[in-house]
């Protein structure tokens, strides 16, 4: 049901007008005056509004500048006794879809909203497509909805299945935490499907791949003139997200600043444009995710809690593929029937070998490597010829990605990080308990602990430092790399820096 505003001085004409779209099957609201129908507007967005044109105060003309201020896509229709052309000119100059003469009949008005609210419709549409992100062919596979987005019958998957039911039904902000690669996602969208606001729009933000400002302009929108280069206004995910639902990935690796701004929407349910004093109200639900520890963030004064506690309503804590291996098999038989459709082949098969294979490996990577694995399998296998994917096929691939991940984890084990070879064959990471020498110190000068054990927090660092030069000091392929946020490796660095621990050239 579409909700109309009316704005009239006059209380017959307002009445009579109201009445008029109620029985026609809109959700009317009224309003005395300009002032208080903006002030209706900040507080719930309707679809659309029919006003007076003349009216003390603040003529019809001048809310509708108003109006455009708030949302140029938000359809006006102007009623007036006066019909000069001028005057109709004026009105659709400053902003209004349409205009209707006094006296007029009750099906002139309702034609004129409706197709006003069929543009409006459209507008939104376009933005909402221009805005969506696209990165995951998984999570926005046409098709699949719902539960139906999630793969697998394991015990895990069961009970994730049955949480996610009344919390997709709750109106409450959504915290998903997990490993890297889990699928994080995919549940976020699923939640959307099954929850009321599914005719809305989901949007999504990757807040680890921007910089603060750039972040505050793509949540928040910003005004003509905001700063160099703002030509004209821009609305934010929150606008455009409006009774749908944005997803804020990796909400660990905003900004002090930001996570300020967004406690704020969360508690207020407004926020104001870069470069605006208006505020706008909203209606959107906030899913969040973290690949990082988020308590322990909060800890060592990198998260504020008072955002965490708004944000962990309904925590949902996702899996790794590797303790649910019961997963895998038809994760990797659904990725390939999908990557085979995609490139117009014929359906392959997986050998008992390869499940085999599969299912004993470890998964650092997650869902997301082996997602990667099968397309390479499908790729590879139409090249070759092959009906099904062997073990032969799959297995150098296992045992070369074990990934940073699995340097880190056996560097803990046994006080040396294993060497790995990337595909250009440059040795990547520390290769011995020493670090950057080979006598057992570190960078500061340190001596290893007893036994030669090297502490976490130097095994950390060495590992950061030589896959930052393996990368030639790339920052984002570096965080991609080792799992972590951009911000979080600039902190990092910023930090050993002025400790002298590593070079100031990083």
């Amino acid at each position: 049901m579409s909700t109309v505003l009316v704005v009239d001085d006059k209380e017959m004409m307002r009445d009579s007008v109201a009445q008029t779209l109620r029985r026609a099957g809109f959700d009317v609201g009224v309003a005395t005056d300009g002032a208080s129908a903006l002030e209706s507007i900040a507080k719930r967005r309707p679809d659309a509004v029919v006003t007076d044109l003349k009216m003390p105060g603040m003529t019809g003309i001048e809310l509708i500048e108003r109006i455009a201020e708030i949302d140029d896509a938000l359809p006006a229709i102007v009623m007036t006794a006066f019909a000069t052309i001028e005057t109709a000119v004026e009105a659709m100059k400053r902003g209004a879809y349409d205009y209707v003469t006094k006296p007029f009949e009750g099906d002139e008005l309702i034609i004129a909203l409706k197709r006003g609210l069929r543009h409006a419709g459209l507008e939104k549409e376009n933005a909402v497509l221009r805005a969506r992100d696209t990165r995951s062919a998984l999570s926005a596979e046409p098709g699949r909805g719902g539960l139906d987005r999630l793969i697998g019958a394991s015990p895990e998957m069961g009970r994730l299945k049955e949480d996610l039911v009344p919390i997709a039904e709750s109106q409450g902000s959504v915290l998903i935490s997990g490993e890297s690669g889990t699928g994080k996602e995919v549940v976020a969208r699923a939640i959307h499907d099954l929850s009321p606001r599914a005719g809305g729009p989901f949007l999504a933000v990757n807040c680890a791949a921007l910089s603060e400002s750039l972040l505050e302009s793509e949540l928040f929108g910003h005004e003509r003139g905001a700063f160099t280069g703002a030509d004209k206004m821009r609305k934010g995910r929150f606008e455009l997200a409006d009774r749908g639902t944005l997803l804020l990935d990796e909400v660990s690796e905003v900004s002090p600043h930001i996570q300020a701004k967004l406690l704020r929407v969360l508690q207020e349910r407004s926020f104001e444009r870069v470069g605006s004093s208006l505020t706008i109200g909203v209606d959107v639900r906030v899913i969040a995710t973290s690949n990082r520890d988020l308590a322990g963030s909060i800890e060592a004064g990198e998260f504020r809690g008072d955002l965490f506690y708004r944000l962990n309503v309904l925590p949902v804590d996702l899996p790794a593929l590797r303790d649910r291996p019961t997963d895998v098999a038809p994760l990797a038989e659904h990725f390939v029937d999908q990557f085979c459709a995609r490139e117009g082949r014929d359906a392959l098969s997986w050998s008992a070998g390869a499940i085999g294979l599969l299912e004993a490996y470890g998964w650092p990577g997650n869902v997301r490597e082996l997602q990667n694995i099968c397309e390479r399998a499908v790729v590879l296998a139409s090249a070759r010829g092959q009906a099904q994917i062997d073990e032969g096929l799959v297995g150098p691939w296992l045992r070369s990605t074990a990934g940073v991940a699995g340097r880190v984890l056996g560097g803990i084990a046994s006080g040396a990080i294993a060497e790995v070879k990337p595909d250009n064959g440059t040795a990547v990471g520390p290769v011995a308990s020493g670090g950057a020498g080979t006598n057992g110190t570190h960078r500061n000068g340190a001596a290893d602990g007893p036994g030669g054990i090297r502490p976490l927090a130097d095994i950390e660092r060495d590992t950061i430092v030589e896959t930052l030069q393996h990368f030639g000091g790339h920052r984002q392929k570096t965080a991609r790399a080792l799992g972590i946020g951009v911000r979080t490796l600039g902190l990092k660095l910023k930090k050993w820096k002025e400790d002298e621990l590593v070079p100031a050239t990083l």
